[in-house]
């Protein structure tokens, strides 16, 4: 079985790179559209074409994404191809995909406060943390590319 996946290897990271983009193009782009939401009246049209595209983004390409990313990357890691758990740039870099998957969760948290009408933060707030996904990815890329350790 392990031979098949071998051989299949640069197919499922391929997969889990397309699965990581698609992943990132949500966490990128949802905090900037609470940015926006933040700054229309609650229960005018505006505001509930943010909860759709919001609602969208999460249900369709966000939470599809990071899950194809966990299972892709567990898959990868777990192959002789993959090099094996034991590397220490692979355990950082499972420590920040936990930390962004966190991050994903306030995502879902703070939608769902939109949806209810119940947002509690000023723009200012979104702003700063549509930074977190950007600078845990560098983090990722730099552990992924470099592997330092």
């Amino acid at each position: 079985m392990n031979e098949t996946l071998n051989t299949l290897y640069p197919w499922i990271k391929a997969f889990h790179v397309i699965a990581v983009i698609a992943w990132m193009a949500g966490m990128l782009y949802l905090p900037r559209l609470f940015v926006y939401h933040c700054e229309v009246a609650v229960g005018s049209p505006e505001s509930e074409r943010f909860k759709t595209m919001e609602r969208r983004l999460l249900r369709i390409i966000t939470n599809p994404a990071m899950i194809a990313v966990w299972v892709l990357g567990i898959t990868l890691a777990s192959l002789p191809a993959g090099g094996g758990w034991h590397q220490g740039w692979l355990a950082a870099k499972v420590v920040l995909v936990v930390a962004m998957s966190t991050v994903h969760g306030f995502f879902a948290r703070w939608r769902k406060d939109f949806a209810a009408d119940r947002n509690r933060h000023s723009p200012r707030f979104y702003r700063l943390w549509n930074e977190v996904p950007a600078l845990l990815m560098i983090a990722i890329v730099i552990l992924v590319v470099v592997k330092p350790f």
